[in-house]
């Protein structure tokens, strides 16, 4: 079976919003500089938009030296090259990892943007998967995610709106394999690359936020909890979409073939 690459997306900053790009370059953690960098909140844990929905309205783009960010709750942009500096302790999801602070700065933008007390901070160290013997940034568990175009449009019918890819925010839009294609497929493979596909991607309220609005309704994940609810491994979950690993690593261009399998 053969899926096209209908999107790529990243996003440089943890929880905020992605970039769509025409080609990416796949890394062992994943799209490059995807959840490079991460807000944190003063001890050190993860802020995400479950408990600030407003970070969708943050608009980051990072050239591998210099992060600029935007937004509707800012005045000017933040720009700030990248920086080596102290190393924090830091977790996503209660597991440990480190982030290099970003300065005085960006923790005054981001904390008046988003009306809390925050820093950034820059991926450092390694941090593995839990399945699969991959690694990552600061990606919740895996480095890659993806979802079939066809699985949204089936939600879509089901919920009688037409809810964007970006409510999911996959780093791999695919098409071609039909609604819910990518359940059963264990590999992708393309001239240049290629994904071991671990797990299903487990669903929360953020996808009943809006990303151009930050608003939020709960009808996604409910229409969502009536048919996709399923177990994997000891834990149950609302699946939708799949979790990755990346195994051959190169660029990745919207258009690409890739042999599911």
């Amino acid at each position: 079976m053969t899926a096209i690459v209908a999107g790529l997306n990243v996003f440089p900053v943890k929880s905020a919003g992605g970039v769509a790009l025409a080609e990416a370059e796949l890394t062992p953690t994943g799209l490059r500089h995807d959840r490079e960098f991460m807000l944190v909140r003063p001890d050190g844990r993860h802020l995400s938009q479950r408990e600030i929905p407003e970070m969708a309205l943050l608009q980051p783009v990072f050239d591998g030296v210099k992060l600029t960010v935007s937004s509707p709750l800012a005045g000017a942009p933040l720009v700030c090259e990248a920086a080596d500096g102290p190393a924090l302790d830091v977790t996503v999801h209660k597991r440990p990892c480190r982030g290099v602070d970003q300065g005085d700065d960006a923790a005054r933008w981001f904390s008046t943007a988003l009306g809390a007390p925050c820093r950034l901070v820059r991926f450092t160290g390694t941090r593995p998967t839990p399945l699969g013997g991959g690694t990552l940034a600061f990606a919740d568990g895996y480095p890659v995610s993806v979802l079939s175009a066809e699985s949204l449009d089936d939600l879509n019918r089901r919920v009688g709106e037409p809810l964007p890819m970006s409510r999911f925010r996959p780093n791999i839009v695919l098409r071609g394999l039909g609604p819910y294609g990518e359940d059963a497929a264990t590999r992708l493979r393309g001239a240049a690359a290629e994904i071991e596909l671990i797990r299903p991607a487990d669903r929360c309220m953020i996808v009943n936020t809006d990303q151009e609005t930050a608003r939020r309704s709960p009808g996604t994940l409910r229409a969502l909890a009536r048919y996709r609810l399923a177990r994997f491994g000891g834990a149950r979950g609302i699946m939708f979409g799949r979790l990755g690993v990346p195994r051959a690593t190169g660029v990745l261009r919207v258009g690409d073939e890739l042999a599911a399998s």
